[in-house]
């Protein structure tokens, strides 16, 4: 029995690239997508907001210097190319899935519009939003957040590189421990960087718990849906 009936999920760019120096990894598109599938079999509906940092990461050298508000809208068109992928890549794995954009780009994707994103996930389609916020100086970690609140998602999986929250940085301090739960207060006043400062205070404000885990671990994501010790949950 699932744990939660509507989740938001957060996949970052990066998490695209597998062990490439930027862009697509196809084994690691296809993979995240089966890890996503096996979730929606348990009835669960599921929203995704994916970055772009795989895609803009290969132009940012020439980003220096540039205008802030313009390569952020870089970094949108970069998520809406990702988002295009991943819906693909579900359709080949036999999903429906619907990309909606927070910027216009019709021809290409249909615009985010609440009602009907709530009506695909209600008929079981996975929507993939794209473009951030639609506003420049916002992290696609803020649109998840976002996101989650619009939607009434029950929580936020912010799919990371480690399987949770630790106490200290797991790669240089052998001693570093894995937090099960944390509440937002206890995560500010330790300084934990979960997410960043936006998208963590709306997540507070709406007591929208977040958690956080590796979507590098197999199955990790069909534990967490199913209320198993998997990652860190930090809630109100």
């Amino acid at each position: 029995m699932a744990a939660y009936k509507r989740i938001l999920l957060k996949l970052s760019g990066e998490a695209l690239m597998g062990d490439d120096a930027y862009g697509i990894n196809r084994a690691t598109i296809v993979r995240m997508v089966r890890e996503i599938q096996e979730v929606t079999t348990l009835g669960v509906e599921v929203a995704v907001v994916i970055g772009g940092g795989n895609i803009f990461r290969g132009v940012a050298g020439g980003s220096v210097g540039m205008d802030r508000a313009t390569a952020d809208y870089m970094g949108m068109l970069a998520t809406v190319m990702n988002a295009l992928a991943l819906a693909d890549t579900m359709r080949q794995e036999g999903m429906t899935a619907r990309v909606m954009s927070a910027i216009s780009i019709e021809q290409v994707v249909e615009p985010y519009v609440r009602p009907k994103a709530l009506q695909y996930l209600e008929e079981g389609k996975v929507v993939v939003f794209a473009a951030g916020t639609g506003n420049p100086f916002f992290t696609t970690d803020t649109a998840a957040a976002l996101r989650g609140a619009e939607i009434g998602a029950q929580v936020v999986l912010k799919a990371t590189k480690v399987d949770g929250v630790y106490s200290a940085d797991p790669k240089k301090d052998p001693n570093a421990t894995r937090y099960a739960s944390l509440s937002f207060d206890e995560a500010i006043s330790k300084n934990l960087q979960v997410m960043d400062a936006t998208a963590f205070a709306l997540c507070r404000d709406q007591k929208l718990p977040i958690k956080v885990f590796s979507i590098f671990k197999a199955g990790a994501l069909k534990r967490l849906v199913l209320g198993e010790d998997e990652g860190t949950l930090v809630h109100v």
